[in-house]
């Protein structure tokens, strides 16, 4: 009988593990079976047939930016001017969070701002995007044959692609609408809890709050993965370049797995530790660099490049933000880049909303919207603006080595045109692969904070989501730049919903605000 009863004992305890298991991994959870199982998919159609993936995404690319280009480039623009509204009037007093103190310092907190939405493409965007405007002007600009004044423009373009607009729609109005609802109201910091003032109770529960939350995870996945995936690509070309290792898959390979235990490790270690540590030595080493740069490079290009290319980009603000002549090269460019970061919109900002307790509506704005954007800027002009310098006094030097829109071929054309361009390249691939690491454990610590519904997720569902968006990754770069590339168009087609569910924020942010300046006394 005692037998009987230890087995029974054995059993139940077993059960309760396996129960507690499933709970760590959310196994529960459908969000976590939706966005999970739809990622497996695309990589699945992607080793099947990548040729009818290639189609598939094409068309819905297609009809995403014909359909949805215009009202996201007004969307953009109306985020970031009623961002600035509410800075500068009373509700900029507002302090949100339920905090009257910071809980980190402002480097800190710029610095972890800065680098999850800067990635890879803070380095190797920074490089080519001026080189490819310099040597294809954009259409909103008149012709012209100064060759300074088309450096100019490229500067203006690319400033506007990485500037205002860009970074408002990730963390502004969207921030203020979750950190209200979550710290003062008590709703969950999930991408649902954005469409609570329309939608009440249903967007909480049931198969809409599901989907919701859903669709954010599976924009802000492809947008994480896409990164991990060109970091492989680049670094292991980068490599070749400079020192004749194999350009092949096994170097990527290895890259990928480094990176995939870098940015795991570090968002296992939470928000206060590993994303803080890296964040700060991304942000150190760049300013490094770019005083590297300032000091050897064309100084006087930079500083005069950067206040015309400010300048003329405030100049022609709302003619590049509302340009709509020329679709194909929108689909290229500007709506290509909106859709890529209407897709991290939620995600970023329940991750900014986690870190910014204490803040005002006015730091938060004015870092998000406006700091943030200018440092983007400068730090295009020393990198980007520095290639254009060498290319106007030799023509060829960085244009040729871009050719074939080369990204990483453009950034060793500047860097080895500095002094000790071997050290200086591989700082710079460093920076890159740092940048991506501190997308990556962000990234994979928000999305965990989404599905768990706990601002301190388990170490199991963290490193899950971690493993799974590196090891995406590599099967997709198995198949060469085209799994990537078409991961990449996918991200466009994904900020179709993400579009939707950012825009009551327009109105529901400022609402929320007059609200809490009244209840704080302002």
């Amino acid at each position: 009988m005692s037998d009987a009863i230890n087995t029974a004992n054995a059993e139940i305890s077993t059960a309760r593990q396996s129960t507690n298991k499933h709970k760590d991994l959310n196994l529960d959870k459908p969000v976590l079976w939706l966005s999970g199982g739809f990622i497996a998919l695309f990589v699945a159609i992607a080793l099947f047939d990548d040729t009818l993936l290639a189609k598939i995404v094409d068309v819905g690319f297609n009809w995403s930016v014909m359909i949805f280009g215009p009202y996201w480039q007004v969307l953009l623009l109306l985020t970031f001017l009623i961002s600035l509204a509410l800075a500068a009037g009373r509700t900029g007093h507002v302090v949100l969070g339920g905090l009257n103190k910071p809980e980190m310092d402002g480097f800190r907190w710029l610095s972890i701002i800065l680098c999850t939405l800067l990635a890879g493409g803070g380095v190797f965007w920074a490089a080519a995007e001026p080189i490819a405007h310099f040597v294809s002007s954009p259409p909103v600009f008149a012709s012209t044959d100064d060759v300074k004044q088309i450096a100019i423009n490229a500067l203006s373009q690319s400033f506007m692609h990485w500037g205002f607009l860009a970074w408002a729609i990730l963390g502004s109005l969207t921030s203020i609408v979750l950190m209200h609802l979550h710290y003062d109201k008590g709703l969950p910091l999930k991408p649902r809890t954005l469409l609570y003032p329309l939608l009440g109770e249903r967007a909480l529960h049931g198969i809409t709050g599901t989907l919701i939350d859903t669709t954010s995870i599976i924009a802000v996945a492809a947008g994480t993965i896409g990164p991990i995936g060109f970091l492989g690509l680049q670094v292991s070309y980068a490599l070749n370049a400079l020192f004749g290792l194999p350009d092949s898959y096994a170097t990527q390979l290895v890259i990928i797995l480094l990176a995939i235990g870098m940015y795991t490790l570090s968002a296992l270690s939470g928000v206060n530790r590993g994303i803080q540590f890296l964040s700060r030595c991304n942000i150190i080493l760049a300013i490094g660099l770019m005083i590297y740069i300032l000091i050897f490079g064309d100084t006087s290009f930079i500083i005069n490049g950067y206040l015309q290319g400010v300048g003329s980009m405030l100049n022609n603000f709302f003619p590049m933000a509302t340009y709509r002549g020329d679709e194909a090269w929108l689909s290229w460019w500007t709506v290509f880049f909106w859709g890529w970061f209407l897709g991290y919109g939620p995600m970023m900002a329940i991750f900014i909303a986690r870190i910014s307790r204490g803040r005002t509506i006015r730091q938060l704005v004015c870092a998000v919207s406006i700091i943030a954007p200018l440092i983007t800027c400068f730090w295009f002009t020393v990198v980007g603006g520095s290639g254009l310098a060498f290319e106007i006094s030799n023509p060829g030097s960085v244009s040729a080595a871009f050719e074939g829109f080369n990204l990483p071929a453009s950034l060793l054309a500047i860097t080895q045109q500095l002094p000790y361009p071997t050290v200086i390249s591989i700082l710079f691939l460093l920076l890159t692969a740092i940048f991506i690491i501190t997308t990556g454990d962000s990234m994979t610590y928000t999305i965990s904070v989404v599905i768990s519904g706990n601002s301190e997720p388990s170490t199991a569902i963290r490193a899950f989501w971690g493993i799974m968006m590196g090891i995406s990754a590599l099967i997709l770069i198995s198949m060469g730049s085209g799994g990537i590339t078409a991961l990449q168009s996918f991200i466009v087609i994904t900020a179709v919903p993400v579009s939707l569910i950012l825009l009551p924020s327009l109105w529901n942010a400022p609402k929320l605000a007059i609200e809490m300046a009244k209840t704080q006394g302002f």
